[in-house]
């Protein structure tokens, strides 16, 4: 039996920064990966990354304008395999990095707790132990698939991992779930050339957000030519000649929606099912996730859990500062997930970014607030860009004059909403953003005008 400081298991975000910082100051680490496909986790393999890269190469393909649809598909075929290309460069960069390190051992394999200190771990061609005083857990999370009639045996249904890889254009698209995940896909589907069905259970678009901010998004989406189907419940999908048949009910009626492929987006569950987690006594909450306490401690002494796997939101960022909060606790404590202001975009076109609370939630927590909402079109920047889609909203704190939250449905926003997170991050007053000066033309001076229109 191999005998570590600390025992990784998942080479995710979090896991690979406490990986990387622990061996740096001389400790002896396992890190553990069940797929050699996953080394650096899900974001620079099948999340952030290739979708993002997808995003801008179907930006792209817009600009050029191809005619016909037999081009816009081989531009697709091309950026699939420039996707492709990326990924094994991060592969290989991951791997190097941390196999060559000499403080690191990096197993390729399953784990599974053999006791609260002890792992069993299982390779294509070797099984070891290793043991340690403490264990870190970053397995993430893995699809949720529905229990749909004929889902399984459908050779053209895919999750958001498989259609990352195919390198065939679909000219339609059927998407089983209206998250981000499934509008992402929506979107940059649409601007690479396919016609894009979504199909949502819920009855309203985006509930959670404020209603003229989903209204916004809506339109835009609608405008592109991207279709809603809402209050859906999916009856079956099966094979047929062309590709695939979704069927459904919706407001009481059987429809069907035909696609050459089907995108299955409904949402992604914690990855334990392996880790055999009874044999550590690690508990684990209703939804199924490992239950944590505010320094990621789970129900365990000596075991922590980071990420999505502990029920963390699931953006590789938060990943990373979950890790920071056990390297805090490694060395005596200060730092805990309490309280933090988290922002987070889908990269629509335009981007949607929001941080905080929307207005309907701020008043559901017994705020007064004063507000503001501003169009896209009178801002420098959206002239200097030719794009003129979009709004900017925030909320205050009528009392304190504090920033509650904002959402930036703009061009560039996924850069603007870390400025109003700082500000939010410091308790700084609204006006501050108000009256800062910033370069021109850019987008973040919009914030001028939208703290400007606070009332």
């Amino acid at each position: 039996m191999e005998m570590y400081d600390v025992i990784v298991i998942g080479f995710g975000k979090g896991g690979k920064v406490l990986a990387s910082t622990l061996a740096a100051q001389g400790q002896r680490v396992a890190l553990v990966e069940k797929s050699d496909k996953m080394y650096g986790g899900t974001c620079p393999n099948v999340g952030c990354v290739p979708t993002k890269f997808l995003v801008h190469r179907a930006e792209i393909s817009q600009i050029k304008g191809f005619p016909e649809f037999a081009q816009k598909a081989a531009f697709y075929r091309e950026s699939i395999l420039d996707k492709k290309e990326l990924r094994k460069k991060i592969l290989g960069k991951m791997f190097n990095m941390f196999d060559s390190n000499p403080n690191i051992t990096l197993y390729t394999g399953t784990a599974k707790f053999v006791s609260p200190k002890e792992i069993e771990i299982r390779g294509k061609d070797f099984t070891a132990a290793a043991t340690a005083d403490r264990i870190v857990i970053d397995t993430g999370s893995v699809p949720f698939i529905p229990p749909i009639e004929g889902l399984g045996e459908c050779g053209c249904a895919y999750t958001s991992e498989g259609m990352l890889d195919l390198e065939k254009l679909p000219e339609r698209l059927v998407i089983i779930g209206g998250g981000n995940i499934g509008l992402e896909f929506a979107s940059f589907y649409r601007q690479f050339g396919s016609e894009v069905t979504v199909l949502q259970d819920l009855p309203d678009f985006f509930p959670n957000e404020d209603a003229d901010v989903a209204a916004a998004v809506k339109e835009t989406m609608e405008r592109q030519g991207v279709k809603f189907v809402f209050g859906v419940k999916v009856l079956s999908v099966k094979n047929d000649a062309e590709g695939a048949i979704v069927r459904y009910s919706a407001g009481g009626v059987e429809r069907e929606a035909k696609g050459d492929a089907v995108l299955v987006s409904t949402g992604r569950i914690p990855n334990t099912r392996e880790l055999n987690l009874a044999a550590a006594g690690v508990e684990t909450t209703p939804r199924g996730a490992i239950a944590v306490d505010g320094n990621m401690r789970t129900s365990v002494s000596g075991i922590w859990a980071i990420g999505d796997v502990a029920g963390s939101p699931q953006f590789t960022y938060i990943s990373q500062d979950d890790a920071r909060i056990v390297m805090a606790d490694f060395s005596g404590g200060g730092r805990t997930s309490a309280g933090r202001n988290v922002p987070y975009s889908i990269f629509l076109a335009p981007p949607l970014s929001r941080v905080g609370l929307t207005e309907k939630a701020a008043l559901a927590q017994g705020y007064k607030t004063k507000t503001a909402v501003i169009p896209v079109t009178g801002l420098p920047r959206s002239h200097v860009l030719g794009k003129y889609t979009g709004l900017l909203k925030a909320v205050v704190d009528a009392d304190s004059g504090l920033i509650l939250g904002a959402a930036l449905y703009c061009e560039e926003s996924h850069e603007l909403i870390n400025i109003v997170t700082l500000a939010m991050n410091e308790k700084l007053h609204y006006t501050v953003l108000r009256d800062m000066i910033f370069t021109h033309p850019v987008m973040s001076e919009a914030l001028n005008d939208l703290f400007g229109a606070v009332k």
